[in-house]
């Protein structure tokens, strides 16, 4: 294995590996079969492409949506590692061109359709390629019980017979219950296989279930709140999307829309506008984002109640990819369980099929309905030994919930409904609770029904959310799709003879918030944002393709300033390093001396200090960050006395010269004898004197913006070190 971590590094910048990743690399090594089920983000994809770089031949790897093809073939070229994918968005001459380099085994890795599988002349060509292994990405997609069945996932388990001893299959997914994942080792053919699930927990998501009848201020509020940040917005019906995007575009915002209903070519222009940070916001139905890999996806907003829980955990798995803290929020209405039980009604599906359909709602909406921890709900739906009861990260380990008695008010909405006859909606049942005076209701003789007017101290809105919770419970049914009207269940009805109560929950904030201590410089980060996009744009990738926000958070925290330094961030392997850290250290540099930061210490640069030097500089045993800060100037100082300059002195400790400058400036402040001519010139130090006393303040960059453009940073510490060491004596 020592091989595979040379290349983790190498190639994908990480010093170590994830969990599970060692585990699954060797068995695919020793030629096993594998199933690894492993949370989005959790490094599936370096799984098989380390074992691909490895091997002799070219792993052939399964993958759904062109989109994702394209942009791991992108990544891995970025990197140096030979890959090409077979779509149908190549011409002729190009799948030929492509198939001829693999068979002379041009390539790591081929990404294929699983359509292409169903095509025999496809499988005689793949015949003529040395396969290492065939790795199957979104393997759930083989199963009839999962949420994105795909039929041409069944001719994997024909590809055995590429080699004639045969080779090796290893299946990946996010999402899999434990009937799926019975279906994926006997449907794709897996023989006496190493199975491993990491984990489906994602600590970094937030997850929020917020109830909103009118959904779109919620909406606008909030992106308005994250507008520097990309996100996807999805809806559960096309008109949704449009109604959305377009409500989101006219107020300001950088929306785009992806549905079924548009063209190829304006889908995947607004695709790629997402992906390459052209628009803010994606909004969707959930034909988009199985396919894509873009890692600083920041939050995912369900408009819309999904169908099922394994639908809802991977598209809210697309945000924050990358590891870095991203919010789920799922915006819930009685309209949108209305809305699912119509569109499984109108399925094509059997009996069975659309009573599995409507078990898995109903888990759904249980999760919209619960008082306790929803990240304890969704992993549990997949892992039922999963024990941590709650995650002091979610909406609701966040809130306090308190929980009323409606069961009168219940009694109260269902009695109306019963008496008028089960064939009105909710806006004419809520009328006649509250005796609205309107010619409709008196033409049907309702204002002479015993609940005319029996709940009129209530608000429009609050009997609104109280029928709205009472059709997501199940207590009152919704019939008709233009028309809705409202009946009462069977549970409705155990209610009215007073077998059952009814209580509703409030979520009520707590004052405690669940943060992330940003030990980064945020206007650095931007800086490096800015930089991280024109090169994007000039080498025509998305910009995490170049790095991820993560990387540049910890170029934020460990401040390199050469290749040797820029090769220890996170996510930087050598390739990168050969073609960004210069560009990448000079503007870390320039911040670094334009802000008189002083850079972290490596942790194994070696301190000693005379007790002289300690007893001049004040050192206490009890202060051990000033003590080291202390330690890094009298090592500067020393050298200084050997007489070195400052840049053998920042060559020698591996410190930017300005540091080194620092150091001295403080020295010359605490009284030690330095002789500021071998630093700066009499004229000079005038003209900085000056400059300081017109302008005042204890900030630097006003300083030096007044002074001519080749007086350093440090020159002007060094003069008002002078200054200051001149006033103390």
């Amino acid at each position: 294995m020592d091989k595979a971590v040379e290349i983790l590094k190498k190639y994908f910048g990480y010093d170590s590996f994830r969990n599970g990743q060692r585990e699954i690399i060797e068995s695919i090594l020793a030629r096993r079969d594998v199933l690894a089920i492993m949370p989005t983000g959790g490094g599936k994809s370096l799984c098989y492409q380390i074992p691909a770089i490895m091997m002799e031949g070219t792993a052939l790897v399964i993958s759904p949506l062109i989109s994702l093809m394209k942009d791991q073939v992108d990544s891995l070229r970025q990197i140096g590692i030979p890959s090409a994918f077979i779509n149908s968005s190549l011409s002729m001459s190009q799948f030929r061109e492509i198939i001829n380099d693999a068979q002379n085994n041009k390539f790591k890795l081929l990404y294929v359709a699983p359509e292409r599988l169903e095509s025999e002349s496809f499988l005689e060509l793949l015949k003529k390629i040395n396969i290492s292994m065939v790795a199957v990405d979104e393997a759930h997609c083989v199963s009839q019980w999962g949420h994105d069945f795909r039929p041409s996932y069944l001719k994997i388990r024909d590809l055995r017979g590429l080699a004639d001893n045969g080779v090796n299959i290893s299946a990946f997914t996010a999402t899999a219950t434990p009937e799926v994942k019975q279906d994926i080792v006997k449907l794709i053919g897996l023989n006496e296989h190493f199975e491993i699930t990491t984990g489906f927990d994602r600590e970094n998501l937030k997850f929020e279930v917020v109830r909103k009848n009118k959904k779109l201020p919620y909406l606008l509020e909030f992106v308005k709140d994250h507008r520097d940040n990309s996100g996807i917005i999805y809806c559960l019906t096309r008109r949704l999307v449009d109604d959305v995007c377009n409500k989101l575009v006219e107020s300001g915002f950088n929306a785009v829309k992806y549905h079924a209903g548009l063209s190829d070519a304006h889908r995947e222009k607004n695709q790629e506008d997402f992906l390459y940070d052209k628009a803010d916001i994606m909004v969707a139905t959930n034909a988009f984002g199985m396919g894509i890999d873009k890692l600083d996806i920041r939050y995912v907003v369900h408009y819309n109640m999904p169908k099922n829980i394994e639908s809802y955990y991977q598209e809210a798995g697309r945000a924050g990819r990358d590891g870095e803290p991203s919010q789920c929020i799922l915006l819930f209405s009685a309209q949108d369980v209305v809305m699912n039980n119509y569109l499984i009604d109108n399925s094509a599906g059997d009996s069975g099929s659309k009573s599995n359909d409507y078990i898995k709602l109903r888990d759904m909406v249980n999760y919209c309905n619960t008082d306790k921890c929803l990240r304890k709900h969704l992993i549990s739906y997949f892992d039922p030994s999963y024990t941590r009861e709650q995650c002091g990260n979610c909406g609701n380990c966040l809130s306090e919930i308190e929980r009323r008695d409606i069961t009168v008010e219940a009694q109260k909405i269902l009695s109306c409904i019963y008496r008028m006859g089960g064939r009105f909606g909710s806006g004419m049942v809520t009328d006649v609770l509250r005796g609205s005076g309107n010619k409709r209701i008196k033409s049907f003789n309702f204002n002479k029904l015993s609940t005319y007017g029996i709940m009129k101290e209530y608000d429009r809105n609050t009997l609104t959310e109280i029928i709205s919770f009472l059709i997501s419970e199940g207590y009152i049914n919704v019939a008709g799709d233009k028309f809705p009207v409202l009946a009462i269940s069977n549970l409705g009805y155990s209610v009215l003879k007073g077998k059952q109560t009814v209580t509703i929950r409030k979520l009520i904030s707590k004052d405690k918030e669940a943060t992330i201590e940003k030990t980064y410089n945020i206007n650095l980060l931007d800086k490096l944002k800015s930089l991280r996009k024109e090169i994007a744009s000039s080498l025509n990738v998305p910009a995490f393709m170049v790095f991820s926000d993560a990387s540049l958070r910890d170029m934020c925290i460990k401040l390199p300033i050469n290749r040797n330094e820029f090769l220890k961030v996170s996510g930087v392997g050598e390739i990168k390093a050969e073609k960004f850290s210069s560009k990448f250290c000079d503007v870390i540099k320039h911040y670094i001396e334009e802000n008189n930061i002083e850079k972290p210490i490596e942790n194994n640069e070696s301190i000693k200090t005379s007790a002289e030097d300690e007893q001049h500089l004040g050192t206490h045993e009890n202060n051990a960050d000033e003590s080291k800060k202390e330690d890094t100037r009298i090592m500067s100082l020393r050298l200084y006395k050997e007489g070195k300059g400052i840049e053998e002195i920042a060559a020698v400790r591996k410190l930017l010269p300005t540091t080194v400058e620092g150091h001295l400036a403080d020295c010359i402040k605490l009284g030690y004898e330095i002789n500021i001519r071998d630093f700066i010139s009499e004229d000079v130090e005038r003209l900085i004197i000056n400059t300081y006393k017109e302008i005042g303040g204890a900030k630097l960059k006003p300083i030096k913006e007044a002074l001519p453009p080749e007086i350093t940073y440090g020159e002007i510490k060094i003069a008002l070190a002078n200054l200051s060491g001149e006033r103390n004596e």
